[in-house]
């Protein structure tokens, strides 16, 4: 990737971040493979360190399905999930105490299912994580109106980002980093990590109530409930 002189400067050097579960309900689902890696201004990766935890669990046939994990594999290969979460939660911690901004794209899905899984094994778990840019906020704020998927893959592809082997936390995360300093070069951001890191928490509640409203005009969910628009981790439940 081209070096871009609009790329903030902020944007030059950023952790990236990618979790792959045994499912999607943060609370309860668990940590199977985790990435975290830091990319410079072109976009290539500079550092990066990757996990395959034990989950403690049986991983379900849909979970493998979408990552290639089996329980098989990941007892027999995978490290006790107490160590990866620790060693995840550390890599995230020494990244955001040096101002690094980390992308994960859904941030509140990857930052929410890791606090679960601290408060598991009874380790200290990221309070407000900050900075954090997320790419699936942004793109919903400044191309709103746009119409199909967002999923990682269509997003990629909207943005002209390779995404090889989807599914795969690295390249998940490095994709996810990509499309971020994709989007700073096309979009006018807020001027400072820590503005765009505000904005985010407002855009994404705005999303989630726009979404509620959505679901309970389709019958998906009854009037008295609400999506958590919680950013970048949820509310506790």
């Amino acid at each position: 990737m081209a070096s871009d002189p609009a790329l903030p400067h902020w944007l030059s050097r950023v952790g990236v971040f990618d979790l792959e579960t045994t499912g999607v309900d943060v609370e309860h689902d668990r940590i199977v493979t985790a990435h975290v890696g830091v990319l410079d201004a072109k976009g290539r990766e500079i550092a990066s360190r990757d996990w395959l935890a034990d989950p403690g669990i049986e991983i379900p046939d849909g979970a493998t399905a979408v990552h290639g994990i089996t329980t098989a594999h990941a007892r027999a290969h995978g490290r006790p999930a107490s160590e990866v979460v620790a060693d995840v939660t550390g890599a995230l911690r020494s990244l955001l105490s040096q101002g690094v901004p980390v992308v994960a794209y859904n941030a509140s899905y990857d930052f929410s299912l890791l606090a679960h899984e601290a408060h598991r094994h009874g380790l200290d778990a990221l309070i407000d994580p900050s900075p954090i840019i997320d790419p699936l906020v942004i793109d919903k704020a400044y191309d709103r109106f746009r119409r199909g998927k967002r999923t990682l893959e269509v997003v990629a592809a909207h943005y002209a980002v390779p995404l090889e082997g989807a599914h795969d936390a690295s390249a998940d995360a490095v994709a996810a980093g990509r499309i971020a300093q994709a989007m700073a070069r096309q979009f006018e951001l807020p001027t400072s990590l820590s503005a765009l890191h505000t904005q985010q928490i407002c855009w994404a509640r705005a999303q989630a109530a726009s979404l509620t409203d959505y679901f309970i005009s389709i019958g998906r969910l009854d009037p008295e409930e609400a999506l958590d628009g919680s950013w970048p981790v949820r509310s506790a439940r």
